[in-house]
């Protein structure tokens, strides 16, 4: 399936806030959950593009990730003008329809759409929890967190962090 501008721009927005990260920069805290929530549209219109439902997903997708620019632009525009100047080009260049980050032909059914650069941990739990407890490990962690149904969990960032944030999370395991 092709890449449509719009997950580019996903890539580019996760791939800024995972570098935003590592600088020490504070993100948001629901900015993570939001960009889970634009990945998941993003996969829901790609399903059936023609669908009247899924075309109002895109739209929903598309206003949230510009909310989501203008948030990390501003951060990133703050820590340093080379630093956003760089991030608004790759931007600029996925909103034309670019390739910048390239999204693996060869992925495994059970991965989709992993974001390049960044790890992926899929967890199933027992039974379901509440989202605010993992939401808020994720979160300090800088990671994506996405939930599949109310008992999988799908996370995306730096591996180290997914590995200190799952160590967190073992106790829920449990549950």
């Amino acid at each position: 399936m092709s890449t449509l501008p719009i997950e580019q721009s996903w890539l580019v927005m996760a791939n800024l806030s995972s570098e935003l990260h590592k600088k020490g920069i504070p993100i948001p805290k629901e900015l993570n959950k939001d960009l889970g929530l634009v990945k998941s549209q993003i996969g829901f219109y790609k399903k059936d593009p023609s669908h009247p439902d899924m075309i109002n997903e895109m739209a929903k997708a598309d206003m949230s990730l510009n909310e989501i620019q203008g948030v990390l632009l501003s951060l990133a525009e703050s820590y340093d003008k080379e630093f956003y100047e760089e991030w608004l080009d790759k931007l600029q260049r996925a909103n034309r329809g670019e390739e910048i980050f390239k999204i693996s032909d060869t992925q495994s059914r059970f991965i989709q759409n992993v974001p390049p650069g960044l790890s992926y941990a899929k967890i199933t739990l027992r039974n379901p929890i509440a989202e605010d407890r993992v939401q808020e490990i994720a979160e300090y962690y800088g990671l994506i967190m996405e939930f599949d149904t109310d008992s999988t969990i799908a996370l995306y960032g730096e591996k180290s962090n997914i590995q200190l944030a799952l160590k967190e999370m073992a106790p829920f395991f449990a549950e």
